[in-house]
């Protein structure tokens, strides 16, 4: 399953900025091609690339007042590898972070999850989060946690990933938070899911239900969308007047997901 993805970022920059950005797909994602450019009028940035201990690949440089463009684009191949594994991962993934408080879920998870483990467990609380939350655009903030969208009930596919972790966590299941670029999403844009690991695997858990599992595309893998925010910025100010994410299956229609069977994200 080949797919194409690209993203469009136009910054407007107040002043000088140290920009840090996670939209080109990680590390051991195949590529066929791959282009991404930092323009501003007749400059040209290079950023320093950093890969992280997932697999994460970051670009940071620093930019002066102006209009700056980001563009990337990738094609992705049909073929693909696991995805990385370090027992650490199962200490880290198990811990409470800023966005995902498994020790403030606790009590409840482990009511409304007694008994369970195993797939059983996973389906469970993919469930539960599917049902109990509203996908609502426009009215979740980007401070918000897996508490804030448990009491609210709103969120967007971050908040869903955050609430799926914490709750995992809670019943002693390491998850993770997996950004992505997601062919056939509506609305379009980049994508967050969860990753619960179960026997020596990492399995996506998209609680949102609104694109293929089969077809995603990783970014960046951390604790929680802390960890893999597509720009943080410091020491200036911005705003940002375009963004435009597009990812499409560029050899068949798309992919069915039933939500039941288990899907690993390479």
């Amino acid at each position: 399953m080949q797919r194409a993805v690209t993203a469009e970022l136009d910054l407007d920059l107040g002043g000088s900025v140290d920009l840090i950005f996670q939209i080109a797909t990680a590390q051991n994602v195949p590529l066929i091609s791959e282009t991404l450019t930092f323009r501003q009028g007749e400059r040209t940035y290079t950023a320093a690339e950093l890969v992280d201990q997932g697999g994460s690949r970051l670009h940071r440089f620093t930019a002066e007042a102006g209009l700056l463009e980001v563009r990337y684009a990738a094609t992705i191949a049909a073929a693909s590898g696991p995805s990385r594994f370090s027992e650490l991962d199962t200490i880290t993934y198990l811990r409470p972070s800023r966005y995902c408080q498994s020790d403030e879920v606790f009590a409840q998870a482990r009511r409304q999850f007694r008994g369970l483990g195993g797939v059983e467990l996973l389906t469970a609380v993919e469930d539960f989060v599917a049902s109990s939350v509203t996908y609502t655009p426009g009215l979740s903030l980007g401070t918000d946690s897996a508490v804030t969208t448990l009491m609210t009930g709103q969120g967007v596919c971050r908040d869903y990933a955050h609430l799926v972790i914490a709750m995992l966590r809670a019943m002693d299941v390491p998850a993770r938070y997996t950004s992505c670029y997601a062919p056939d999403l509506d609305p379009m844009d980049f994508h967050a899911v969860a990753e619960a690991y179960l026997d020596g695997a990492w399995y996506v858990i998209d609680a949102t239900r609104l694109a293929p599992r089969s077809t995603l595309v990783r970014i960046a893998t951390g604790r929680d969308a802390a960890d893999c925010a597509f720009l943080s910025y410091h020491g200036g100010s911005l705003l940002m007047p375009h963004l435009r994410v597009d990812a499409r299956v560029e050899d068949a229609a798309g992919a069915e997901d039933d939500y039941t069977s288990l899907v690993q994200l390479a």
